[in-house]
């Protein structure tokens, strides 16, 4: 079942996510945003820079100990991000990927943390914004590049932390 629901939100995305080059920029996340039936799902790429302060291998017991708080708040979804209340949308699942697999340095320049949020949305036709607590608790994260997916079409948006909501 979840890879059907992945399958039909890959599908839906390909269209609107397809980009020529990708381009790392610190202090910007990207953000893909599909509904699909009463399904929210937010898919993020956060240079780890804009969350954590560096970007290579943690070397000390701090950096370690700064790096897991970094993933912790990152898991923790239902302090993050605000749909439409109306829309009822309910923690399905949470999945961060470790930016540093088998406990080694990545040898490019930079390192993202990707990480995807699934809600389960008793009524999707309410969804109307999403509101994130990121720029908060990241101070260093500056805007969030937004492209989306609904029944209603598809759009691009930018977050910031004077504007940390979207609407549609």
């Amino acid at each position: 079942m979840r890879l059907i629901h992945a399958a039909r939100c890959i599908v839906l995305l390909l269209p609107v996510f397809v980009h020529a080059a990708s381009s790392h920029v610190h202090g910007v996340s990207k953000m893909d945003l599909a509904l699909d039936g009463n399904m929210l799902t937010l898919a993020m790429e956060v240079p780890l820079d804009n969350v954590l302060g560096f970007v290579h291998f943690p070397q000390t017991e701090k950096q370690h100990a700064a790096l897991a708080g970094v993933l912790k708040t990152l898991k923790d979804a239902s302090e993050l991000f605000f749909p439409t209340a109306a829309a009822e949308c309910k923690l399905e699942s949470v999945r961060i990927a470790d930016p540093f697999p088998d406990s080694k340095a990545k040898s490019e320049g930079h390192v993202d943390v990707d990480a995807e949020y699934v809600f389960r949305c008793a009524k999707p036709a309410a969804l109307k914004s999403l509101e994130t607590s990121l720029f908060k608790r990241f101070r260093r994260l500056q805007r969030i590049d937004v492209q989306r997916v609904t029944g209603k079409g598809q759009g691009a948006a930018k977050m910031s932390p004077q504007q940390p909501r979207i609407t549609w």
